[in-house]
């Protein structure tokens, strides 16, 4: 259910079903991220790195990812990814911090050099700051991977379901 508040205890309805008088909601943000979203994601994320279906490489067992680890290359490849960057540069013989918000706001001699180019980090968007847009469009690829690469289990089916009982 949609509504829009148009005065202090006053609303419009924007969807076919209606508030039923005596029943209690909690109203969420229909423009930022939801809750049902936030489980939908967290529990897909988990159910992805369980089924073992991915190849990110990381510091983890043998080689693969850990699940913070994982969970970042989700946000980074899938998601809205990075918000800034931090670099460092050399400034009257001193070195100092310095952030961007894009990667072409940083200084091309350090784009360019591999040495300097490898200093280079990525501050990745916090879920908790993404859209609902955006988070619509991060589970939705995050979906098509899962199937892509093969994931069956039950548990990711029931997760799909319960989604589809939320209208997600």
């Amino acid at each position: 259910m949609t509504i829009t508040i148009t005065e202090p205890g006053e609303y419009i309805c924007n969807s076919e079903d209606q508030p039923e008088t005596g029943c209690k909601y909690s109203l969420e943000s229909a423009v930022n991220g939801t809750g049902a979203q936030n489980r939908a994601f967290h529990a897909l994320v988990m159910e992805y790195y369980r089924s073992r279906c991915w190849s990110y490489s990381g510091s983890g067992y043998d080689g693969g990812a850990t699940f913070a680890e994982f969970r970042n290359m989700i946000k980074r490849k899938l998601g809205a990814g990075f918000e800034s960057y931090v670099y460092a540069e050399i400034i009257d013989g001193k070195a100092r911090i310095r952030e961007a918000k894009r990667y072409e706001d940083i200084p091309e001699a350090i784009r360019l050099d591999p040495d300097l180019r490898e200093l280079v980090r990525g501050r990745l968007k916090s879920w908790a700051d993404y859209s609902k847009r955006e988070r619509m469009r991060t589970i939705d690829a995050l979906i098509a991977e899962m199937h892509e690469t093969g994931v069956k289990t039950q548990h990711f089916y029931d997760i799909l379901e319960g989604m589809q009982d939320l209208g997600e």
